[in-house]
């Protein structure tokens, strides 16, 4: 796993490179990890490194509308659901059945693991794996500051804060192709280590999380023994839609009771809607999920770009989960419109990615049940 750099030297260099950078404002954690990894990188991974402003736009993993349901849950099962806050959870936006369903297979679990040094407690309060997505929360107690992490000016030679944690399964380090490491926006003393994509990890093993923190000697090592039931529905439906000169195809859907994976190609020029001309331009193309319900799937990231769009993308994104009696889905491409002149997302709001322009003609429903 990537490791930040610690020295405030390094921080003011990154800092001054991310404020004369032409990237997105909004999401520029591959940009900030690939200028991280021209310093200090200990294995050739490619890792999203989120702070609050960025991490806020990860729906899927950090927010969410609660846990919310009818159906009947076990005795057991309710006071685990009683320790699941509404806001800033994993599992938030899971419905009951579903978390129900994922705590029976192991796919979701409450450690509730803790280990204390010179007066800083961690706990290691919730972990997520479904085999194609390792995540987990860990809570720090015992230090009265605002912030988990180190800041990137001044404040380094504080005692506790929390540096960026190494996974192993089996004793050996979890490799990986992307990742987030950050603090949890609306929840104090909190941060979130997922890994979302390029795992291959049984679906058993021992899990150790070890981190560091400024100022304490000893580190903080856990040891979480994993074990699910995988029943991850993997489709590759090869499906393509096209409209003019662009079109995509959906590669692979990976279904899970927490995430829905979609991964597929595009290529050609995206389409322009008629207010996307002059001084607007239409960004890259985005995909919402629809279930067979007409619920759109929470997206867990997505990152926006100082340029215009390419003609050519690979998207692996996760979703939230769906119902297991799910009969198909929907892909609703969209793009937002930006302004070319500072690269500014129209509708753009408080807690609104921005208006999202549909394009019907790229619908596409695909059949989930195998």
């Amino acid at each position: 796993m990537v490791h930040l750099p610690e020295s405030t030297k390094e921080m003011d260099t990154i800092e001054q490179w991310i404020r004369d950078s032409d990237m997105p404002r909004a999401s520029m954690s591959d940009q900030i990890m690939d200028k991280i990894g021209e310093n200090r990188m200990r294995n050739k991974h490619k890792s999203n490194v989120m702070k609050k402003t960025a991490i806020a736009v990860s729906a899927a993993a950090v927010l969410g509308a609660g846990i919310i349901g009818t159906g009947y849950v076990s005795p057991v099962m309710a006071a685990t659901l009683k320790q699941i806050p509404v806001i800033g959870s994993l599992f938030s936006g899971t419905n009951e059945e579903r978390l129900q369903t994922a705590m029976e297979q192991g796919i979701a679990s409450i450690p509730n693991l803790s280990v204390t040094h010179d007066g800083v407690t961690l706990r290691v309060t919730e972990l997520l794996y479904d085999g194609t997505r390792l995540a987990l929360q860990m809570e720090r107690t015992g230090i009265d500051m605002a912030s988990v992490m180190m800041p990137y000016q001044g404040d380094g030679g504080k005692k506790g804060y929390m540096k960026q944690p190494t996974l192993l399964a089996d004793g050996k380090e979890i490799k990986f192709s992307k990742g987030a490491f950050g603090e949890v926006p609306q929840k104090d003393n909190t941060i979130l280590v997922d890994l979302s994509e390029g795992l291959s990890l049984p679906d058993q093993f021992e899990l150790t999380v070890q981190t560091e923190v400024t100022q304490v000697k000893e580190p903080f090592v856990f040891k979480i023994p994993v074990k699910i039931d995988n029943q991850t529905l993997a489709l590759e439906p090869n499906a393509t839609q096209s409209s003019g000169e662009f079109s995509y195809t959906v590669k692979q859907l990976e279904l899970t009771p927490l995430s829905t994976r979609l991964v597929l190609d595009s290529t050609g020029a995206v389409p322009a809607a008629p207010e996307q001309s002059g001084q607007y331009s239409p960004s890259m193309m985005y995909y919402d999920i629809v279930d067979d319900q007409g619920n759109v799937l929470n997206q867990n990231q997505v990152d926006f770009f100082h340029r215009l769009p390419d003609t050519a993308y690979h998207i692996d994104q996760l979703y939230s989960g769906l119902r297991a009696t799910q009969k198909s889905i929907t892909i609703k491409p969209y793009t937002f419109t930006v302004k070319t002149s500072d690269w500014s997302i129209v509708g753009e709001s408080n807690g609104k990615l921005g208006d999202k322009t549909y394009i019907k003609d790229l619908e596409l429903t695909i059949p989930v049940q195998p």
